[in-house]
């Protein structure tokens, strides 16, 4: 009986890993003769699923799509989940090739209906840079609150929603045009027709009103690179902590020493430049700008200055 549940979950590793197969080329990966092909096939029907047969000399099987999800033990949202956990494992150096594999089994058995949330998720979303990171907690993002954006994004319906940043809420309705995942957070980036000014807004501040909004005839982002436009604002005014860091050196030479998504650098003279930058907290801004190796002056916010004059405290007794 292990023998056979084993075979089992090795043929359906095959039907799930490619579109088509014939009876001899399953026989032969599973060293079996062609009637027990046909007999694990049965078992699998039985199990609930739909393996199709084609007959006749270009005959074949293939994994159908059902009604629902075959019993893989996922809801929807958790199938919506796993995609997007293993798009973005396919970036990961190490596992690329295993993530891909998982990917294609998974997408290859989706019903119609999740197959359109998913692609709304893989059209809808770019990421941005991740050598870049925080010491503060990741904000928890209902999985079914981003295939509902992506959605909006696919479908070209405005949002409604409330936007809560500390104890101050407002209220927006934007034609969104694009998910942009970065550092674990996710934003979407929106146009508010009514000031024609663009914004990103982060998912997890955000508490959709439903009916969403009118559709929408689409006016993309001039040059329509999403993730560069969501890197700069979020610099400006995207992060809890923002400063605005004086900097003995040229734009230029600090523009060639941190990654765009660290911050924006403003000229001041051929020697000197602001550097506007921000985190989730002052710890994070105080390493990263000890880590450009220029000369910097910092003034506020006072939390900021602080935490830079303990992490040269720190360093300075580090030394004997």
């Amino acid at each position: 009986m292990l023998e056979t549940s084993a075979r089992l979950l090795a043929l359906l590793g095959l039907l799930q890993s490619r579109a088509d197969w014939t009876g001899a080329e399953l026989a032969r990966r599973l060293d079996v003769t062609d009637r027990t092909v046909r007999k694990d096939v049965d078992r699998l029907r039985a199990l609930g699923y739909p393996v199709e047969a084609v007959r006749g000399p270009g005959g074949h099987y293939r994994l159908g799509v059902g009604s629902r999800l075959p019993p893989l033990l996922l809801d929807e949202d958790e199938a919506v989940a796993v995609v997007v956990g293993l798009r973005s494992g396919t970036a990961m150096p190490g596992i690329e090739e295993i993530s891909a594999q998982a990917l294609a089994k998974l997408e290859h058995v989706l019903p119609d209906r999740l197959r359109r949330r998913v692609d709304a998720v893989r059209e809808a979303v770019t990421a941005g840079p991740e050598n870049t990171d925080t010491n503060v907690e990741d904000p928890v993002v209902d999985p079914a609150l981003v295939a509902e954006v992506a959605a909006a994004v696919r479908d070209r319906e405005e949002l409604r929603f409330d936007q809560r940043v500390g104890d101050r809420v407002t209220r927006h309705q934007v034609e969104p045009y694009r998910l942009v995942s970065w550092q674990r957070r996710w934003w979407v980036v929106g146009r508010d027709a009514a000031t024609d000014t663009w914004a990103p807004y982060r998912l997890d501040l955000m508490e959709l009103r439903r009916p969403g909004g009118r559709r929408f005839a689409p006016r993309p982002l001039p040059g329509e690179d999403y993730t560069a436009f969501v890197l700069r604002e979020v610099a400006h005014a995207g992060w809890t902590v923002h400063a605005r860091i004086a900097v003995d050196a040229p734009a230029e030479e600090v523009m060639a020493r941190i990654n765009p998504a660290v911050g924006v650098v403003e000229t001041v003279d051929d020697g000197h430049c602001v550097l506007v930058t921000g985190a989730d907290s002052v710890e994070m801004i105080a390493v990263y700008i000890g880590l450009l190796g220029l000369d910097f002056h910092v003034t506020d916010p006072p939390e900021l200055v602080e935490q830079v004059r303990a992490v040269g405290e720190r360093y300075r007794n580090a030394v004997p």
